[in-house]
């Protein structure tokens, strides 16, 4: 009993940080979920831009891009949700990279570490299938530009108070 009188931590508020604690995170997994929902619905939207773009335009009117062009069967509908799942992972991670700073190497790293790794993966995995590399270039600036607008997209959220940023705290 002498050790408890002594003890300068009391346990009777215990249950009330917990429940401060549990409050706070659950609103920052909220606000990582939003900024998820926008990452993966801003890259989906990229993602039909482009594919319009290259069928309609690109493999349409440059012959050496002509295996850009893709129809509305499984595989579309599969990076489709690819991009937007990749969209999701990069809204959660960005929010937490950029936190309250206003430092645009962060931006920009975060932005190329994702795109890079997706349009990197895209010219190897094409350059063993294919002789032409410029589709996959292509592809991989394509993949670069899919994470840029997401950020745009995230950054806009922020400034319009949608979702809150990471606090450095």
């Amino acid at each position: 009993m002498a050790l408890v009188s002594r003890c300068p931590i009391n346990f009777t508020h215990r249950g009330k940080v917990n429940k401060t604690l549990d409050i706070q995170l659950m609103a920052e997994r909220i606000e990582s979920l939003k900024a998820g929902i926008i990452g993966g619905f801003s890259l989906c939207l990229s993602f039909l831009l482009t594919r319009v773009l290259n069928t309609l335009v690109l493999a349409k009117y440059v012959p050496i891009l002509a295996s850009l062009q893709i129809d509305l069967n499984w595989r579309w509908w599969l990076s489709g949700g690819i991009a937007a799942f990749s969209g999701l992972l990069f809204g959660v991670t960005y929010r937490y990279i950029i936190r309250t700073d206003q430092n645009p190497q962060l931006k920009a790293g975060g932005v190329l570490a994702f795109g890079l790794v997706r349009g990197l993966t895209q010219i190897e995995v094409g350059g063993n299938y294919a002789d032409e590399v410029l589709p996959n270039l292509v592809l991989a600036g394509e993949s670069v530009l899919w994470f840029v607008m997401g950020a745009i997209a995230l950054d806009l959220a922020i400034q319009l108070g949608w979702v809150k940023p990471f606090s450095s705290t």
